[in-house]
């Protein structure tokens, strides 16, 4: 079986990085007997001038689309796909627009401990923000992310209180701008494909499978 590594670029305020996680999922499910996947999950933001403590997300967001009504049409929209895939979007409890440099420095610490607690702390990330409307540019709550994720609380509040890794995190969002990623979600598969926003399962499962054949046929052609 051949592996794919996936470098999946998001933001975890992005609303369709959430549905293309949950769409994601069911692709890797759809072809997990012919291809093996791993994902690993980069940062974006989608509002680097927020401050620290964040923004009024109503406001913020009928500025940024045209108007309550605009804002309205989209969640509308977002919350009819989001159900298609078992996510419960609750836009209207979001108050905060938060800063998500904090949050992506624990998916950062997550990774270093293994892929499954990174997509532990992605998944809380997005549930806290879309679901439950809670900030999470605020260091209680991405404590508590981390601690039910299976990290140490105490280690985690002592790097959440220093500037360990925001340069890091920031240099790699710079990266990702350079190669020419200006949106999420943004899949880059091996190292070699790129596919943008968030694809439906039927497609991304035929794009798993295709690269896997080119891979398989380009070892093949080595021997």
């Amino acid at each position: 079986m051949e592996r794919l590594t996936i470098d999946l670029v998001s933001d975890v305020v992005c609303p369709w990085c959430y549905l293309g996680k949950a769409r994601l999922e069911l692709a890797i499910a759809e072809v997990q007997d012919e291809v093996g996947i791993d994902v690993n999950w980069r940062p974006y933001r989608l509002n680097p001038d927020y401050p620290p403590e964040g923004v009024d997300q109503k406001a913020a967001l009928a500025a940024k689309l045209g108007g309550a009504d605009a804002v309205a049409r989209a969640h509308a929209m977002l919350t009819d796909l989001g159900r298609e895939v078992g996510i419960a979007y609750d836009f209207d409890a979001i108050l905060i627009g938060p800063n998500t440099l904090d949050a992506h420095r624990l998916i950062h610490w997550a990774m270093t401990e293994s892929r499954e607690h990174q997509d532990r702390v992605v998944t809380a990330l997005f549930k806290a923000n879309f679901e439950q409307g809670r900030n999470v540019g605020d260091h209680a709550v991405l404590l508590d992310i981390a601690e039910e994720a299976g990290l140490e609380r105490a280690v985690i509040a002592t790097l959440l209180a220093s500037d360990a890794d925001r340069d890091l995190v920031v240099g790699e969002i710079e990266a990702a701008q350079k190669m020419g990623v200006n949106g999420v979600p943004f899949f880059i598969i091996d190292q070699q494909y790129a596919v943008s926003g968030a694809q439906t399962p039927d497609v991304l499962a035929n794009a798993f499978r295709q690269i896997a054949a080119a891979k398989a046929e380009a070892r093949a052609n080595l021997n």
